[in-house]
């Protein structure tokens, strides 16, 4: 198997890779590609791509349709960073509590006179902030991130809410149980002295599930006065124009952001940290392992781990003679063709398993036959049919 780099990987994750793969520098020789943050939408993709995997959790770089429709899995790494992202989102909540940014960029503007020990003293009320122990901290979107978030928090003396109508089994399994779960968001604004956004960018027409511009007015109106707000997740979920009005009148006292823009920036009691939540040789090294076992397990065994265009699909390794994968459009009697064409040519089904998300589906089967060249012809011209793949 032949990889490529968009992006510098870490070495920790690239040295996964066994002497049965070889990093090549054209990417359209490559199989498997890795990338971070380089934009792949203009790209042309070779025949030979299988699979990319994104050392990172967000994946607004990648065409994911296009790869879907050319049969080409993409992967993510979500939680690799967590534990980063988690501890910069409680640097950023101290920082909002305690003026410390105010406080130093003071001592720097003074830094030359003589006396600065007794000015010290005399302009330090000027900085002074409020404590966080006690105080309600409100986290909305429970995932991988968010689970930690509210845990620290609450290690840290808070009261803590949490809101995610779609937590998983992990995460619940994961989460303090000394943390208020409540059902909308709502009560998250209406409660809490600190509010975390946690969540992914999703554009839907029903309001509890739109999370795109999310912290709006409308909002920010049901929140306490002097309310101050994190947004480590994504820049969209808040809308700039109402967030900027809040900070004017004092409605919100901070807002806390990993994802500066040209508006932003300027903002008056914002506190604007360069998309540093991931940015720890820890959380590079996480992402690029992650990233690495996924390629090799879906290179090796076809089975998919984490995938954002593809369901997740698990058959282990394969005991049978043969295994072939499909990736395929998800529509009506695609299985039934699939197991009429393999019975036909007198194989035998030793195992079978299919997943769907969305429009796309994929089907892992093992077979009882290791010559199977003319069973792949007959998937590969069905209708529906994206990329059959021969593994074993």
């Amino acid at each position: 198997m032949k990889y490529n780099c968009l992006n510098p990987i870490s070495p920790v994750g690239l040295n996964k890779f066994n002497d049965q793969y070889e990093k090549v520098d054209k990417v359209e020789e490559a199989e498997l590609l890795l990338v971070r943050s380089a934009s792949m939408h203009d790209m042309e993709f070779s025949d030979k791509l299988l699979a990319i995997a994104r050392a990172g959790a967000g994946v607004n770089n990648i065409p994911l349709e296009k790869c879907a429709e050319r049969g080409i899995v993409v992967f993510n790494t979500p939680g690799a960073n967590a534990n980063g992202v988690k501890e910069l989102v409680i640097a950023g909540l101290i920082l909002a509590s305690r003026d410390i940014i105010g406080g130093v960029n003071w001592v720097q503007s003074v830094k030359d006179n003589p006396d600065i020990a007794k000015l010290v003293e005399k302009e330090k009320s000027k900085f002074a902030g409020k404590e966080i122990q006690g105080k309600k901290f409100g986290v909305i979107g429970l995932g991988a991130i968010g689970v930690l978030v509210a845990n620290a928090a609450k290690r840290l003396g808070m009261e803590v809410y949490g809101c995610d109508p779609f937590i998983s089994v992990d995460s619940a399994w994961n989460l303090s149980r000394d943390i208020i779960h409540v059902k909308t968001r709502e009560e998250i604004y209406r409660e809490c002295d600190y509010i975390s956004v946690h969540v992914p960018l999703i554009e839907n027409e029903k309001p509890e599930l739109n999370t795109k511009q999310m912290i709006n007015k409308e909002a920010i109106d049901k929140m306490k006065d002097g309310v101050i707000i994190l947004n480590f997740a994504r820049d969209l979920l808040v809308q700039d124009d109402d967030m900027e009005v809040a900070l004017t009148s004092g409605k919100v006292a901070k807002y806390v952001t990993d994802f500066p823009n040209a508006k932003t920036a300027k903002m008056n009691n914002v506190i604007a940290i360069p998309h540093l939540g991931a940015s720890t040789e820890e959380s590079e090294d996480n992402c690029a392992k992650m990233a690495v076992m996924q390629l090799m397990d879906y290179a090796e065994n076809g089975n998919i781990k984490n995938s954002v265009n593809y369901p997740n699909c698990d058959a282990g390794v394969c005991e049978a003679a043969g295994r072939i994968t499909i990736l395929h459009k998800n529509i009506p009697n695609m299985l039934s063709q699939f197991t009429s064409a393999i019975s036909s040519m007198d194989v035998n089904i030793a195992n079978l398993v299919n997943k769907s998300k969305g429009d796309y589906a994929y089907t892992i089967i093992d077979i009882e036959a290791s010559d199977n060249a003319e069973v792949v012809a007959k998937l590969e011209a069905m209708k529906g049919v994206l990329k059959v793949r021969v593994i074993k």
